[in-house]
């Protein structure tokens, strides 16, 4: 379009508020960012502005038009944007104004996107332009074109005949290019001052028309261009360049053609290869100079791809014969720079991309088919890739076929197949080695294996396939062996198939029940099952050596039990049956126990041998065995370590070495980085440990309630002084000491606060006697609180379990309580072992309504169904240690309500310590971080707020 409208040189000021009800209309300049927006009313001749500008815009008159001269307010470009893009929203907006709001907010957006292209303007001087436009960019154009109302283009074209008014499509294009010369011309930019395409005043460059021509050609540009690819003339050529015709290659091997597609802008549905865009065959549809712009197209295209210079050699730019290099470029990084370009690649619609690699786990040959005695074989196992074409394996012919491609793509089952050059490393270097029968079984629990340092999928195949999927399948209920005198429950005699699975295929098995489901009786069951001539070793605490004995002779009568026990201990004439030892004795004479022939080993409260590294975990590894058995209500006290200690022992090796187990698994769970670090670490245990609490469904339903209660208790003005005397010397001591001497120092605050918080006796280590007893509980607020719930549950005939970490409390609260007349025992780890199954006698009986037990001696494995009350004086730093101390009487047997009573002191660390103890018992189940010494990583600032005494309002 050529001319300008008539108007007036003035400028107007600029407004700081337009009417959106006026009409906008474009005014086209030379220099596009010299054009202008002027604003007029249609309505009236009346001017609506101060020093407005004349302009010239043509009417309806009659029946037809005429020229009238108006009053209107021009504005820059720059001021008239922000009034534009406002009237596009507003309702009462002129529809003029809003067509060009629309404009002008498209405009901006192609700005936004970098669709800015430099060129010259028809005098030769600098000038931005918008594009390259896209089909959704014309589009919108259009769009925008066709509800442009007369008004929205109403001023002449200058010259003498009859009105003539701009066409809007091109008016829009014209706006489009006026904002993109606009936008970077800001005082921002760069050397501004004399630069072409930064200065705002014209630069005039003579020698790039050329230049500015192809640019200008390519934007305005009515079609692209696309490559699609056709293998269907791969390996035409062979190596030297000459094909079966005596032709030339050219040197080129050929592995396909990319065929040049013409697509037109303005229908997007219109698509045609170039030979029959050259052949005349599309002029009607794509105009006359769709031939030109497809040459252009490609050229440009050549800029960005150096191979596509051949096509602009040739006089038809229709097929481009390609190298293997060349194809495996475009498979890269060359497709992505030609999208950028505007130029698609189109793969053939049959080439498949889905080619996989699996890491397979496959057992010596005639090696047991169920999965029976695979443990038992030294074979090692075969460890190799596996290529597979959707899914199914290719076979060793393919493998090779494809180890020796030096292809992007290759031949497979009569389809065109995409290679990832890592595959074919894969089917070169098939083998990955041999893995022994405990890291096979691992990398098929978990379905990964690590290779060169990268986490793979593994696959199992033959027996060792079958033995996961027996391993995962779960198990019927069994049927109870002969011999047994007891009716099992049905979540029992599950683990009783479970057991017996594990010990059959050579494996062992860790039972974690919650303390009370009858690990004891499941075993025994087991042990009668099993039937075999050699005896059952059961390693134990002391305290249950009497518990053991009783629960054999009552479900097993007839089968020969002993003690290896005390002095006279012995193991000649054994004649099957149960042997039963303490961690102690093992400890001292694991050589004697290892010279004997034992059918299985069960180690019971097996977090005793949580620490790998303990004289009694490596006597425990000594004693060789077919079958091992862990029961504990704890499997993971304190870290995953533990966790590691158990199963290394029941199925050694399955877990690894304990520092490759800490560096893949542990650390990632522990700190929750990695969600799929706890799925794979779960499939890996899962098989291995069995694990049932009582609040599970159908587990125990007949146990009846418990009820959990925090009593908070203030401290004593003497506990108050004392605590904080002690946290203001530790802190300052604390706070200049850095490392071991830290961690120490911390954890002797820690303790030294629990013992003010429960008696300030204890800390101090005075001696106590009858006649102090009043004085002792005025001391101590939970000595008092538990008077008052002693006096309670005492009244109604009821009987109590008082738990408690530091011996010499516990020896306070007994003195205590016997100074008032209150029959009670004291359990602790130095009592014999006569005494405390006395002790537990009195107390089921009910001649002793309370006992006082130290939590780590008689928190496990004692049958005290007799208490209705179970009391926590003090706090530990594990909820599962507290839940096990609780589960001496709620467990199988309880008949009545259980009410377990915690004493927290208000204020203190311990109040701290019950709001982290919540949190962690929710995380039990997978796992449990470090406890109490976690704590001594604490900055100081941590520390401080931890231990300091708060003191209600």
């Amino acid at each position: 379009m050529s001319g300008t409208a008539t108007a007036t040189a003035a400028q107007a000021p600029v407004e700081p508020h337009v009417s959106a009800r006026l009409a906008a209309v474009f005014l086209p300049a030379p220099l596009p960012r010299d054009s202008r927006v002027a604003f007029w009313d249609p309505e009236g001749e009346a001017a609506p502005f101060d020093g407005p500008t004349e302009l010239t815009v043509v009417r309806p008159h009659g029946r037809g038009v005429r020229r009238v001269r108006t009053t209107a307010l021009t504005l820059s470009l720059a001021d008239a944007l922000p009034v534009l893009v406002r009237a596009r929203r507003d309702p009462a907006a002129h529809p003029a104004t809003a067509c060009w709001g629309a404009a002008a907010l498209h405009a901006l957006r192609i700005a936004a996107r970098g669709r800015l292209l430099p060129g010259l303007t028809p005098s030769g001087h600098d000038a931005w332009r918008a594009g390259p436009l896209d089909p959704d960019d014309i589009a919108h154009l259009r769009a925008v074109a066709a509800a442009l109302p007369p008004e929205g283009h109403a001023v002449p074209l200058p010259g003498p005949g009859p009105v003539r008014l701009p066409e809007p499509e091109p008016l829009v294009r014209a706006f489009l290019d006026a904002v993109a010369d606009t936008l970077p011309r800001t005082p921002a930019a760069p050397h501004a001052v004399g630069r072409p395409f930064a200065d705002h005043r014209p630069q005039r460059l003579p020698d790039a028309e050329a230049w500015a021509a192809e640019v200008a050609a390519g934007m305005d540009a009515g079609v692209r261009v696309s490559l699609r690819l056709d293998l269907s003339a791969y390996e035409v050529f062979d190596t030297d360049g000459a094909d079966a015709e005596g032709g030339s290659g050219r040197g080129l091997r050929r592995a396909g053609a990319a065929l040049v597609q013409v697509h037109s802008l303005a229908d997007p549905t219109l698509v045609i290869d170039a030979a029959a865009l050259w052949a005349g065959e599309a002029d009607t549809a794509f105009g006359p100079r769709a031939r030109v712009d497809a040459a252009l197209a490609v050229r440009r295209a050549a800029r960005v791809w150096p191979p596509l210079e051949r096509l602009a050699e040739q006089d038809v730019p229709d097929v481009l014969a390609l190298s293997e290099e060349e194809l495996a470029d475009l498979l890269g990084v060359a497709a992505s720079r030609l999208a950028a370009a505007g130029v698609a690649v189109h793969w053939p619609r049959d080439l498949a991309r889905d080619l996989t690699a699996a890491a397979v786990v496959r057992p010596a040959p005639g090696s047991a088919t169920d999965g029976t005695g695979f443990f038992e074989s030294e074979e090692l196992l075969s460890f190799r890739w596996q290529l597979a074409l959707g899914g199914d394996p290719l076979t060793e012919g393919e493998m090779d076929a494809l180890a020796e491609a030096h292809r992007p793509v290759v031949r497979l089952r009569d389809q065109w197949v995409l290679v990832d050059p890592a595959l074919v490393r894969k089917a070169r270097r098939r083998e990955l080695g041999l893995l022994d029968p405990v890291d096979a079984l691992s990398a098929a629990l978990t379905g990964s294996a690590e290779i060169d340092g990268e986490t793979v999928e593994a696959v199992p195949v033959g027996a060792l396939a079958t033995l996961r999927d027996r391993l995962t399948a779960g198990v019927h209920p069994a049927r109870p062996p002969a011999g047994l005198a007891a009716t099992l429950r049905d979540y029992q005699l599950r683990g009783l198939a479970w057991l017996d699975l594990m010990t059959s295929l050579g494996l062992g098995g860790c039972l974690a029940d919650d303390m009370g489901l009858g690990k004891t009786v499941t075993v025994i069951a087991l042990h009668l099952r099993r039937a075999r001539t050699e005896p059952t070793l059961v390693v134990c605490p002391a305290s249950l050596l009497g518990n053991w004995q009783r629960e054999i002779n009552r479900f097993a009568p007839g089968v020969p039990v002993r003690r290896f026990h005390g002095p006279e201990r012995s193991l000649t004439d054994l004649d099957g049956g149960f042997v039963l030892t303490t961690y102690g004795t093992m400890r001292s004479a694991a050589a004697t126990l290892a010279e004997q022939k034992w059918g299985m080993v069960v180690a019971d409260e097996a977090q005793h041998v949580k620490n790998p590294y303990s004289a009694t975990a490596k006597a425990l590894r000594t004693i060789p065995t077919p079958a091992r058995v862990a029961l504990t209500g704890t499997p993971v006290e304190n870290n995953l370590s533990e966790l590691w200690a158990l199963l290394d022992w029941t199925t050694p090796g399955l877990l690894g070495p304990l520092k490759s187990f800490r560096a893949r698994h542990a650390r990632a769970v522990e700190n929750g980085e990695d969600a799929e670090a706890v799925t794979r670490l779960a499939r890996l245990v899962r098989p291995f440990l069995l694990r049932r609490r009582k609040s599970d469904p159908g587990i125990v339903p007949e146990l009846p309630p418990k009820t959990e209660t925090d009593h908070p208790v203030p401290l004593t003005r003497e506990q108050a002084a004392l605590y904080e005397a002690v946290v203001r010397e530790s802190m300052l001591a604390i706070e200049t000491s850095e490392g071991i001497a830290r961690r120490g120092l911390v954890l002797k605050l820690l303790g030294a606060l629990k013992q003010i918080c429960d008696h300030p006796a204890l800390y101090l280590k005075e001696g106590h006697t009858p006649a102090g007893t009043d004085r002792l509980a005025a001391r101590s607020g939970k000595l008092a609180l538990l008077d008052e719930l002693l006096d309670t549950l005492l009244s109604e005939d009821g009987s109590a379990l008082v738990f408690t970490q530091y011996v010499g409390m516990a020896r306070l609260i007994t003195a205590h309580l016997e100074a008032r007349a209150i029959p009670v025992d004291l359990l602790h780890g130095g009592t014999p072992v006569a005494e405390r199954e006395r002790m537990v006698d009195r107390f089921q009986s009910g001649a002793t309504p309370v006992l006082v037990l130290s939590l780590k001696a008689a928190g496990t494995g004692l049958n005290l169904t007799r208490a209705g009350h179970v009391v926590h004086f003090d706090r530990w730093w594990n909820p599962a240690v507290e839940e096990q101390a609780t589960d001496r009487a709620y467990r199988i047997g309880q008949t009545q309500p259980v009410q377990v009573h915690r004493l927290i002191t208000e204020g203190t660390v311990e109040d701290r310590i019950a709001e982290m103890l919540a949190a962690k018992r929710a995380l039990a189940d997978a796992i449990l971080g470090s406890g109490e010494s976690a704590l001594t990583e604490l900055s100081d600032g941590e520390l401080s707020d931890l231990v300091s005494l708060r003191r209600p309002a």
